[in-house]
């Protein structure tokens, strides 16, 4: 997981939970301060590649507040049916563009043609 830097710069680790995803993993750590009042830090570390072929990881940071949680989980789950929305409308869309592009053509019609002819 992440290195400490010190036990001041760290507060007391409650909960940690490492989700893996692709190139990315996203730590969620719940800690406590010294007031023993609750915070979560979201962190997503992403390793790159220098040029001579090392690497190191690039960490972003969220710290969310207790008093946070209820605005910050409303519109997370807003945010997630949008995208699922969004990508509805791109698939609907997509499948009507292939609707006009392609002739549809019935097997049947093919065999009254050749009869005819």
């Amino acid at each position: 997981m992440e290195e400490k830097e010190g036990k001041n710069s760290e507060q007391e680790e409650i909960f940690a939970k490492a989700v893996r995803a692709g190139k990315r993993t996203y730590f969620f750590d719940i800690r406590a301060t010294r007031g023993n009042d609750y915070y979560l830090t979201i962190t997503e570390s992403k390793r790159q590649y220098n040029e001579d072929g090392t690497f190191q990881y690039q960490k972003h940071k969220i710290f969310l507040y207790k008093e946070d949680f209820e605005k910050f989980g409303t519109a997370l789950a807003e945010s997630f049916q949008k995208v699922i929305e969004l990508k509805k409308e791109q698939d609907d869309q997509f499948a009507s563009k292939m609707n006009k592009d392609f002739t549809d053509v019935r097997f049947e019609e093919l065999d009254d043609q050749n009869e005819k002819d």
